[in-house]
C-alpha cells in the first residue's frame, strides 16, 4: 500500500468538519485511503445496486442505518442523499460522522454548496504523486513515468499501461459521461478527447475544437467542463498582471494523468515516445501536474498559472503563494541550454520579480548569478 501525502490533512479535516469529502479521479485510491484513515467507519459503496436503489428510493431508512456514521463510496450515484445528510449533520455535534467519496465532481459540485456549505470539509485526491511513488523504491526515467502515468494499481501491480488505461476509458465514458444528460453520443464525445489530447500543453481553441469535432462552441465549451469535473483533463488559467497588457488570457489544456494522454495519443513505448512532437508537451504536463498534486496533498494554499505575451515570450508555470511568485520553465532534454533562461530573465525584468527555476531532465544543478535555480525534474518535485 502506498502511503499518501494528504491522509495527515484527511484525518485534520474530519476533526474539524461534520462531514468529509474526498473527490478525485476513479482508481486513484479513495476507498482505500478513506478505509485507513478512518477504519472504525462501515463501508457502503454506491456502486452496488442494492445498496444505491435503498438510497435512491428510501435515503432515510438508508442513512438510519448508520447512526455512528459510514464512508459512503461514490456518493454521486445518490447525490440525493445529500439533502438528507444535511439534517442528521445538523442534529449531531460529532465531527468526520460521514466520509464520503465521489468522482464526479460535476454531479456532486451543486449539491454540496446547495445543501452541505459549512458542514462538510472537500478535499480533492489525485493519481500517485512522484513523492509518494518514490515509497516503493524503484528508480523510474522520465519517459516510464510519462507512459505508465500515476494510478495505483499500475504501479501496484505492474499492470501494461495501454490495456489498463483502453479499459479505463471505456469504464470512464460509459459510468462517468453517461450519467450527464448533455452527452448522449459516446463515440462522438470519444473523438473530442481524443482531440483534446492532440492539444496537450496548448491554449484552447474552442472555435478549431468546434469544427474538427463537428459540434458547436457552447457544446465544446460544456464538454471541456465535463472532462475538468471528472479529473480527466486541468485548464492551467493564464497570469496577467499590470506590468504588461498585451497577453494571451486563455487558459492552457492539461491531462491530469499522462498515461491516460499517451493512450489517448496511441503512444505505447519509450521509442515511440522518445521520436514524438508531444514528448516536450507531456513532459510539461506531468511537471505541471506534479506541482498541483502536491499543493493539494499538502494543502499549501498555491495558485499556479502560465504566462505569455503577445508576441511569444512564454513562463510555463507560475507558481504564486502569498508571498513569493515562483517563475517556472521546464524543458524535456538531458543537456542545459543557457538559451533555457532567456524567457525567465525577459520575465524578470517585465516584472520585477527576482529568481525563478528552471526543471529539466539533466544532471547538472546550480544556481545562477540572478538567482536562477537550475535543478534536474526529481530534485524539483521533492523540493518545491
Amino acid at each position: 500500500m502506498f502511503v499518501r501525502d494528504i491522509q495527515d490533512l484527511l484525518r485534520y479535516y474530519g476533526k474539524q468538519f461534520r462531514s468529509v469529502m474526498l473527490v478525485g479521479p476513479r482508481q486513484s485510491g479513495k476507498t482505500t485511503l478513506a478505509k485507513m484513515v478512518f477504519p472504525t467507519k462501515k463501508y457502503v459503496s454506491l456502486e452496488n445496486p442494492d445498496e444505491r436503489n435503498l438510497a435512491l428510493n428510501d435515503p432515510k431508512a438508508f442513512l438510519n442505518r448508520f447512526p455512528n456514521g459510514a464512508i459512503l463510496d461514490e456518493v454521486q450515484r445518490a447525490p440525493e442523499l445529500l439533502n438528507y445528510l444535511q439534517e442528521i449533520l445538523d442534529n449531531t455535534t460529532e465531527d468526520g460522522l460521514f466520509i464520503l467519496t465521489g468522482s464526479n465532481n460535476l454531479l456532486l459540485q451543486e449539491n454540496v454548496s446547495q445543501t452541505l456549505a459549512g458542514r462538510i470539509g472537500v478535499l480533492d485526491l489525485y493519481p500517485l504523486s512522484y513523492r509518494e511513488l518514490q515509497n516503493k523504491e524503484r528508480e523510474y526515467t522520465l519517459n516510464e513515468l510519462i507512459l505508465r502515468g500515476f494510478y495505483p494499481e499500475i504501479h501496484q501491480k505492474n499492470r501494461n499501461p495501454a490495456l489498463w488505461y483502453q479499459s479505463y476509458l471505456r469504464t470512464y465514458v460509459e459510468r462517468d459521461v453517461r450519467q450527464i444528460k448533455n452527452i448522449d453520443n459516446a463515440m462522438l464525445f470519444f473523438k473530442f478527447l481524443r482531440l483534446c489530447a492532440g492539444r496537450v500543453g496548448q491554449t484552447v481553441n474552442m472555435t478549431a475544437l468546434s469544427n474538427e469535432c463537428g459540434i458547436d462552441v457552447k457544446t465544446v465549451e460544456s464538454w471541456l467542463s465535463v472532462l475538468e469535473k471528472t479529473f480527466v483533463i486541468k485548464m492551467l488559467p493564464a497570469y496577467f498582471n499590470n506590468f504588461n497588457k498585451r497577453l494571451v488570457k486563455l487558459p492552457k489544456l492539461y491531462f491530469v494523468d499522462t498515461g491516460l494522454a499517451c493512450s489517448l495519443l496511441s503512444i505505447k513505448k519509450e521509442s515511440e515516445l522518445d521520436v514524438s512532437h508531444f514528448r516536450g508537451s507531456l513532459v510539461e504536463n506531468l511537471i505541471i501536474m506534479e506541482f498541483m498534486k502536491n499543493n493539494a496533498n499538502l494543502n499549501l494554499g498555491q495558485q499556479f498559472y502560465f504566462w505569455r505575451d503577445n508576441k511569444g515570450l512564454e513562463i510555463d508555470l507560475i507558481v504564486q503563494s502569498a508571498n513569493q511568485l515562483i517563475a517556472t520553465e521546464i524543458k524535456s532534454a538531458q543537456t542545459f541550454s543557457s538559451d533555457f533562461i532567456k524567457g525567465l530573465k525577459k520575465f524578470n525584468a517585465l516584472s520585477g520579480e527576482p529568481g525563478g527555476l528552471l526543471i529539466y531532465d539533466g544532471e547538472m544543478e546550480f544556481t545562477s548569478h540572478d538567482l536562477i535555480k537550475v535543478a534536474n525534474w526529481k530534485s524539483a518535485l521533492n523540493e518545491f
